[in-house]
């Protein structure tokens, strides 16, 4: 065992970040001789988190580069060797470890490009290739993209209530699920919206701006708020933001005009001041006509304490004066939803006779977890100014009829024609191509400027967080037509 357990976590290899039922399947399929059947698998969420009207898809740079690395260090396969069923035998056989340390991996991968805003049901990823090598792609690619994808629609959501020009800034690394929860986080949230993050090793890591402040046991540290406040603008006089409720939040902006009218004699400003606590509605307005009074206009407002969408919306209406937004807890734990609750679903085999393909449907007694089977693209229409106006599940595999009709595979009865010369976008595009990558990926800070204009691009019915309009998604007709037949007849009919 590792002596260190946090300095030694995060090596070169990191194969084993995944469910053990990955490794036994592998086993399985390589004993049966089916571990280079070509099959393709589906990375999906069924439902769009927060009961909200969409997602910004995430993490494909990190499963980029997760699997750009992925093989079996000399560690995994010991580790996977010593390992032992409940009889006592070895779980995993040498002879397979010796196929593992051979594995090269050759998937073609398809996806949906960061910063995108995506729907419930339609894939973020398609994975194509040897079976064995598809299966175990699985559980990084979900935990990578769940993860991901969940935080930046939340920051997303937080961007749309603060407003375009208020600055959103994320603090929430003390609250995160750990070290890499709260790096994961820093990176979405930046991805989906937020302006700077208060976590410095994702500044480093990632390039995101930094920001802070000073917390209350500066403030305490010192004989009174003056002293305080005086001495970190000695240290920062051009980038102070002082935190003015550590007793009385009104008298700590008055002490913080005295600081301010020094710093102003000697040629710098006050950055802002930061309210953590209390009725931020009624201490900002309070707050500003102080500050406003004393002739410091351009004197931001930081608040803090438990935000996120929905609060930012009501202080809004009730004329909060907050110009930027410190949000940590409610952000990086994605408070209120746990999970994005992705899926990886088998869609296509090809036939042992390599005459073509098998297309593959998991049913369920909830009709919402029953699979779409085929090699699945998502074409996105667009309305004449160039916004989204439908997407459309269709089988590569399948010739497209030239008359094109989506239905809502939950209810068949809602279907929409699309005229020919609508246009059009593909949403899922290579990725890689036989193990190769054969896209450029954008940076951290394209795709956040992506995300935005994403964002933007929706109808506000569909942005609004309560009770959002169901942006149209459906399967082309042939698909439809298809899975409907598939489900009747893998589907068995009981007595009564």
């Amino acid at each position: 065992m590792n002596s260190a357990p946090l300095s030694g976590l995060y090596e070169p290899s990191l194969a084993l970040v995944t469910d053990l039922y990955q490794l036994t399947m592998a086993y399985g399929y390589w004993q049966q001789g089916l571990q280079d059947r070509e099959a393709v698998f589906h990375l999906y969420f069924r439902k769009a988190p927060f009961q909200g009207g969409y997602a910004v898809a995430a993490g494909l740079a990190l499963a980029v580069d997760w699997v750009e690395n992925l093989r079996f260090s000399e560690d995994d396969l010991a580790y996977l060797g010593s390992l032992r069923g409940s009889k006592g035998g070895v779980m995993f056989p040498a002879e397979f470890l010796e196929y593992l340390r051979q594995l090269k991996f050759t998937c073609d991968i398809d996806a949906v490009a960061e910063g995108t805003v995506v729907f419930g049901n339609e894939p973020l990823i398609r994975v194509r290739g040897p079976l064995l090598q598809a299966q175990l792609l699985e559980t990084a690619l979900l935990t990578l993209v769940n993860f991901q994808t969940l935080i930046a629609t939340k920051a997303a959501r937080i961007r749309e209530a603060a407003g375009p020009s208020d600055q959103v800034l994320e603090f929430g690394l003390r609250r995160a699920q750990g070290f890499d929860g709260g790096l994961g986080a820093s990176r979405a949230a930046f991805l989906g919206g937020a302006d700077a993050t208060s976590n410095v090793l994702a500044g480093q890591r990632y390039g995101i701006p930094v920001r802070g402040t000073h917390a209350h046991s500066w403030v305490m540290s010192f004989g009174d708020e003056v002293q305080a406040f005086s001495a970190y603008a000695q240290a920062f006089p051009d980038d102070s933001v002082f935190l003015v409720d550590t007793y009385d939040t009104l008298e700590g902006v008055r002490q913080a005009i005295k600081v301010a009218r020094e710093m102003r004699a000697n040629g710098h400003e006050l950055a802002g001041i930061r309210l953590d606590s209390g009725d931020l509605a009624y201490l900002s307005r309070e707050a500003r006509a102080v500050l406003d009074e004393a002739g410091f206009t351009e004197t931001r407002i930081v608040a803090s304490n438990d935000l996120e969408e929905n609060l930012i919306t009501s202080l809004k209406q009730q004329g909060a004066r907050i110009d930027t937004w410190g949000v940590g807890t409610q952000l990086v734990t994605a408070y209120n939803q746990a999970a994005l609750g992705g899926v990886y679903k088998l869609a296509a085999l090809r036939k042992a006779d390599d005459s073509g393909w098998d297309f593959t449907i998991k049913l369920s007694e909830q009709v919402a977890k029953t699979s779409v089977p085929g090699i699945l693209q998502v074409r996105r229409y667009l309305n004449e100014y160039g916004k989204p106006r439908a997407d459309m599940l269709y089988n590569t595999a399948v010739p497209l009829p030239d008359q094109l009709t989506i239905i809502d595979p939950a209810d068949l009865t809602r279907r929409l024609a699309i005229k020919p010369e609508t246009k059009f976008r593909e949403l899922l595009e290579p990725v890689f191509r036989a193990g190769k990558r054969v896209l450029d990926l954008p940076t951290l800070a394209e795709s956040r400027a992506h995300a935005q204009r994403e964002v933007q691009s929706l109808d506000p019915s569909i942005r609004r967080f309560l009770n959002p309009h169901v942006f149209p998604v459906g399967l082309e007709k042939t698909l439809c037509d298809y899975r409907t037949e598939l489900i009747l007849e893998k589907k068995p009919v009981r007595g009564a």
